[in-house]
C-alpha cells in the first residue's frame, strides 16, 4: 500500500500523481463516504484519527422504540440542532464528487452520511446508506413526512425550548443536557404511532433491498474510492471488505485510521477537499 500525508504544508507526492492517476485509470469508480466530507459544512464527524469515539456514541433504535424517555431526550436535542443542520450547504468536497460524477466516472456514491449534501452539490447516482434525516418515519403506519414540518410541531409542543443554547452534533441533533422529562414528543398524525428520523440508528439493520441495490452497483464497479470515513462501522465496511475479495483496487482519502487499512493499495492522509481539488481544476479549464 502508497501511503501519503501532508507534510511541512506541501501537497505529497500521492495527491500530485498517484490519486489523479487512481482516478483516471478507472472508469466505474465505487465511491464511498463518510463523515470527513461534510466537516467543512459545519457539520461534526464522529472519530477521531484512531477510530475511536470522539463524543458518547449516539442513540440505539432499542433504546429509542423501547424508551419514552430516550425518545424524549432525542428530539429534544433534535429541535436545538436541525435548524443548523438542516441549512448546512455542499462544501468542495461534494462539489468535486460532484463534478467526477458529471465526467462519467462514478457508477455509485454511496454515503454513510445522511445529510443529503451530495445531492445538493449535484450527485445523482446517490443511494444514502444510512437514510435521510429530512425525512421522518412513523414506525406504525409507515407514513414519510418531511422533518422541516415536524420541526414547527416540536416547536409548537414545547415553547422556549429553542431558546437552550446547545451546540451541533454529528446527527443533526445537539450537545445538551437537561431534564427532558416534560419535553412533549408529537406523534404520527395518521395512525398516533412512533416518530423516528429515517435515517439508520445503531443496532438498527439496513433495508435488504437497499443492500442488494449497492451490491449490484459493486458488481460493475472497476475500483473503489474512499473519502473522509474511517470504515469502522460494518455497514459500509462490508461493501470494501467484498470488493477486496473481488480483487478490486481500493484507494481511501482520510484522516488517520480505517477499518479497511490493510485492504488499500493507495491511502491518502489529508483533507478531503485538498486531497480532491483537482478534480474541481480539470472541471473549470474544460
Amino acid at each position: 500500500m502508497s501511503t501519503s500525508s501532508v507534510q511541512a504544508g506541501r501537497l505529497s507526492p500521492a495527491v500530485i500523481t498517484e490519486l489523479p492517476e487512481f482516478i483516471a485509470g478507472h472508469r466505474r469508480l465505487f465511491v464511498v463516504t463518510g463523515a470527513g466530507c461534510s466537516t467543512d459544512s459545519g457539520i461534526p464527524d464522529y472519530r477521531d484519527s484512531d477510530g475511536q469515539w470522539k463524543r458518547t456514541p449516539p442513540v440505539t433504535y432499542q433504546a429509542f422504540m423501547g424508551e419514552q424517555a430516550t425518545r424524549q431526550r432525542y428530539w429534544a436535542r433534535s429541535l436545538l440542532g436541525w435548524p443548523r443542520f438542516g441549512q448546512a450547504r455542499p462544501n468542495a468536497t461534494h462539489h468535486a464528487l460532484a463534478a467526477l460524477e458529471a465526467d462519467g466516472r462514478i457508477e455509485l456514491l454511496l454515503t454513510q452520511n445522511v445529510d443529503c449534501l451530495h445531492q445538493q452539490a449535484g450527485s445523482h447516482t446517490v443511494i444514502d446508506l444510512h437514510g435521510r434525516l429530512d425525512q421522518v418515519r412513523c414506525m406504525g403506519c409507515e407514513a414519510r413526512s418531511s422533518r422541516a414540518l415536524l420541526q414547527q410541531r416540536l416547536l409548537d409542543a414545547n415553547p422556549g425550548w429553542e431558546t437552550l443554547q446547545a451546540g451541533i452534533a454529528p446527527d443533526g441533533d445537539a450537545d445538551l443536557e437537561a431534564d427532558f422529562s416534560s419535553f412533549n414528543v408529537p406523534t404520527c398524525e395518521v395512525c398516533g404511532g412512533v416518530l423516528k428520523p429515517d435515517v439508520v440508528f445503531f443496532g438498527e439493520n439496513v433495508p435488504r433491498e437497499r443492500v442488494a441495490a449497492v451490491h449490484e452497483h459493486l458488481q460493475r464497479s472497476d475500483a473503489v474510492l474512499v473519502v473522509g470515513s474511517s470504515l469502522m462501522v460494518y455497514s459500509g465496511f462490508r461493501f470494501v471488505d467484498a470488493a477486496a475479495k473481488a480483487g478490486l483496487p481500493i484507494a481511501a482519502v482520510n484522516l488517520g485510521r480505517t477499518r479497511a487499512d490493510a485492504l488499500l493499495s493507495l491511502k491518502v492522509q489529508m483533507p478531503c477537499a485538498q486531497a480532491l481539488a483537482f478534480l474541481l481544476d480539470g472541471a473549470k479549464t474544460q
